[in-house]
């Protein structure tokens, strides 16, 4: 096991330094404008088919199922790389790198993330978030079960937890209670969920932007 950190904070990304819904608007706009209204239709209907399949989204899987539908149709070809070299880096919401810079007072910034082998690592290093953690990465199916992992790779004394649903801070808070601070980051259509929230008790703390975190101070964290 690597040397124990006083603090480490955990990151998700989508929606939490990353506008993903909004990639997915784009997305949803360039298949219907390319390809046309069933086509699009048809494409969701998959992705969440094989969300529900695998746990976490795949929008390279489900343009290869997609595909497999379609094989005539040539124009399927580009879309793998208008996804792949998409600009992920106009993604990040305002404020985010400062804030990981900012934790770094008080103790180590890693991402957590949840997703498949090939577009989440590629979205993140095409947003610049690989480069400003300084490739420390974990991406896993479902992150919530693999918190013994977690410790592995980065023990510390206690964690800071940042994301977007309410459901993963719950289920980190219930293994590691007082070794943890959860921080919900409102954004997203999974943070302002009502029915969702009204399932999980509060995070230890809540923000509307996730740039409010660089005027945080972490230090009470650290006395506990």
């Amino acid at each position: 096991m690597a040397r124990a950190h006083e603090i480490v904070f955990l990151f998700d990304v989508d929606d939490t330094l990353l506008d993903n819904d909004g990639f997915q608007d784009e997305l949803r706009d360039h298949l219907g404008r390319s390809f046309g209204r069933r086509a699009n239709e048809r494409y969701w209907r998959i992705f969440e088919e094989l969300r529900a399949e695998l746990g976490y989204a795949d929008y390279l899987a489900a343009l290869e199922r997609y595909r497999a539908e379609h094989l005539h149709d040539p124009r399927l070809l580009r879309m793998s790389s208008w996804m792949v070299d998409y600009p992920f880096s106009e993604r990040l919401y305002s404020g985010a790198l400062d804030v990981v810079r900012h934790v770094r007072e008080w103790g180590l910034p890693i991402i957590l993330s949840d997703g498949d082998a090939v577009f989440q690592p590629r979205k993140i290093e095409r947003s610049g978030l690989w480069h400003a953690f300084e490739g420390r990465v974990l991406i896993y199916i479902h992150k919530e079960a693999e918190l013994e992992n977690v410790r592995h790779f980065y023990p510390a004394k206690h964690y800071v937890v940042i994301d977007d649903k309410l459901r993963i801070l719950d289920a980190i808070k219930q293994v590691w209670r007082d070794r943890v601070t959860t921080v919900l980051a409102r954004q997203g259509h999974y943070a302002n969920d009502k029915k969702e929230a009204g399932r999980y008790p509060a995070a230890d703390i809540t923000i509307g932007h996730i740039s409010e975190l660089k005027s945080h101070n972490f230090s009470a964290v650290m006395a506990d």
